[in-house]
């Protein structure tokens, strides 16, 4: 494998484009994350996702003013956190953000969760909206919304998100949704897509296809979500892994290797995280 790989570019349904292969910051403490943003960067990483949430939001600001890469070859999504959803609430929220990150602008801004309880989905679309129309963020989408919540925002707003971020990896690849968002447009991208806390990467399977292709179990799940059409973002903190999941770029799996992988499929039974009917 080279050193050097790039990433694909995928376009939204609003014209702008986002790098298929980004890193992920969730679980990476404020303090550690300007450190490992940095080393993603040098390794070619230019799209990094964090959220407010996640508490590293100003660490991630510091990696991107320190790369010394200008700030429009990095892509930059962050997330508004439930407490925050509400029209008013969420300007405010991003405003916050975007402090803590040190941007002027945002490339993608996501509502995290949809909070069906709190019942402000749509209200507070209407201010992403309204944001990316000041042209303040470019591109908007949403995380772990189900059919009926991307059914009700786009219906209440006339604005379809350009994406959809939620839980996918082998064991739980939500096919069925992610067909239902691109039928509207809307590109996917995985969360945990290494399933982790899972026994995933222990799959022989897995170990058998890599072996083949002189990969790493790690980089054929990711090579297996590109060629999904996904975008995914991995997060390590080990510095051979950020560098491992950003050659995976060079990994190719056949449509045999694929089916074997599409086999692992548990259904809901193999949800790691939250759901999105529960979380509130």
């Amino acid at each position: 494998m080279t050193n050097t790989p790039v990433s694909p570019l995928l376009t939204f349904n609003d014209g702008a484009t986002i790098p298929q292969l980004g890193y992920g910051v969730w679980q990476v403490e404020d303090s550690v994350a300007e450190d490992v943003v940095g080393q993603a960067l040098k390794a070619g990483y230019r799209h990094i996702d964090t959220a407010k949430a996640y508490g590293n939001e100003a660490g991630v600001g510091r990696a991107i003013a320190s790369s010394g890469i200008p700030r429009d070859e990095i892509f930059v999504t962050t997330k508004l956190w439930n407490t925050d959803q509400g029209y008013d609430q969420a300007l405010a929220a991003f405003d916050a953000s975007m402090e803590r990150l040190g941007l002027e602008t945002l490339d993608c801004y996501l509502i995290h969760w949809p909070a069906p309880e709190r019942n402000l989905h749509r209200e507070t679309w209407r201010a992403l909206v309204d944001l990316q129309k000041s042209g303040r963020v470019r591109s908007i989408g949403v995380c772990n919304f189900r059919a009926n919540e991307l059914d009700e925002i786009i219906e209440d707003s006339g604005v379809t998100p350009a994406m959809l971020q939620i839980e996918t990896h082998p064991y739980f690849p939500q096919a069925e949704l992610i067909e239902y968002a691109q039928s509207h447009g809307i590109l996917h991208q995985s969360w945990s897509p290494l399933g982790n806390g899972s026994d995933l990467l222990q799959e022989p399977v897995l170990a058998q296809i890599g072996e083949q292709l002189g990969a790493t179990p790690a980089q054929v799940v990711l090579a297996w979500h590109r060629q999904r059409g996904s975008v995914v973002i991995p997060k390590s903190v080990t510095p051979s892994r950020i560098v491992e999941n950003f050659e995976s770029l060079e990994v190719h799996l056949t449509e045999e290797d694929m089916a074997l992988i599409d086999a692992l499929d548990r259904g809901t039974e193999g949800r790691l995280g939250g759901d999105p009917a529960k979380l509130n």
